[in-house]
């Protein structure tokens, strides 16, 4: 059996919502031991232990012991690889402070070389002209990209709680489509150009019925649109304005992708080239009040505890 592409062991590393809401929490300094994120997300303590053994195996955390009360424990570091990551964080935020309504908002994004409360636009460092949309971006890719992604799962899958009233936590229609493998193939083979049912079914390997769930929820979720003929008949599946509006998202995912796990994959890749300058694409995030490219170590959020 052949490996997964770079994307594919992407997706099979983070493509489930409870990691990415650890590696979350473990970004923004709030947990690195086993208390912190049970207590924090209110997860259950078999659930967490399963994810946080699998971070470890997939390289994302680092175990470290610790003295407590006389006893040896283990927390937890984050990897190089993890740390990485860090630009989809922030565009994920960015995306959902614009397009999803919540009761509580999210904390303001303080970058500290202006010192003002921002966004980040997506630029492209070749050329260095900023913002990028979806639209400014072209996908090139091989036969097989996708292959391989839907191994089975390590772990029964689990749904959180309702946690509409935590201002941290991704709500639920980011984490259908960023915390679910198939939810975020799907929409990445939306942003390379496929559009009807059949190629999808064919390229993806996915089951009709899986595949008829996911564009649903898209649609209803108005990250796609079915465009229509004057019949009625269904001719496809385009991008909405909001769906496009993911396209950071997905960028930072496939360049973090390429430069972690492109010596572990398959030989088939996924490129994004900008077509304002026709170079491959170097995603940077700036500061959209500023314009200056937004380091790691030169934001932080402003939480409702500051």
């Amino acid at each position: 059996m052949h490996r997964p592409s770079a994307v594919g062991q992407a997706l099979l590393a983070v493509g489930d919502q409870w990691t990415l809401l650890i590696l979350q929490r473990a970004l923004l300094g709030r947990a690195r031991r086993f208390a912190d994120w049970r207590d924090d997300l209110h997860i259950a303590e078999s659930v967490l232990a399963s994810r946080l053994k699998e971070m470890v195996d997939r390289d994302l955390l680092v175990p470290k012991s610790y003295s407590l009360n006389g006893r040896t424990r283990p927390e937890y570091l984050l990897s190089s690889r993890a740390i990485d990551l860090w630009p989809m964080f922030v565009a994920i935020w960015s995306w959902e402070r614009a397009w999803v309504t919540r009761p509580k908002p999210l904390p303001d994004l303080i970058h500290d070389t202006c010192g003002k409360s921002t966004d980040v636009e997506l630029g492209c460092g070749a050329c260095g002209s900023w913002p990028i949309t979806g639209g400014d971006v072209q996908s090139v890719y091989d036969a097989g990209i996708f292959a391989q992604v839907a191994v089975p799962r390590l772990h029964r899958r689990t749904v959180r709680l309702d946690a509409s009233a935590d201002p941290l936590s991704y709500f639920p229609e980011t984490l259908a489509i960023i915390a679910d493998r198939w939810s975020t193939v799907v929409l990445a083979a939306a942003f390379v150009g496929m559009r009807r049912f059949a190629d999808f079914q064919e390229t993806l390997g996915v089951a009709p019925s899986v595949l008829s769930q996911r564009l649903r929820l898209f649609t209803e979720l108005g990250v796609l649109q079915a465009a229509c003929d004057g019949s009625g008949e269904n001719r496809g599946y385009r991008l909405t304005p909001k769906g496009l509006a993911f396209s950071p998202t997905f960028v930072a995912l496939i360049d973090w992708a390429n430069r972690w796990y492109d010596s572990e994959s398959s030989d088939a890749k996924l490129t994004i080239v900008h077509r304002g300058c026709g170079a491959m694409l170097v995603p940077q995030l700036r500061c959209r009040t500023c314009g200056e490219i937004v380091d790691r170590t030169h934001i932080h959020f402003r939480l409702p505890a500051d």
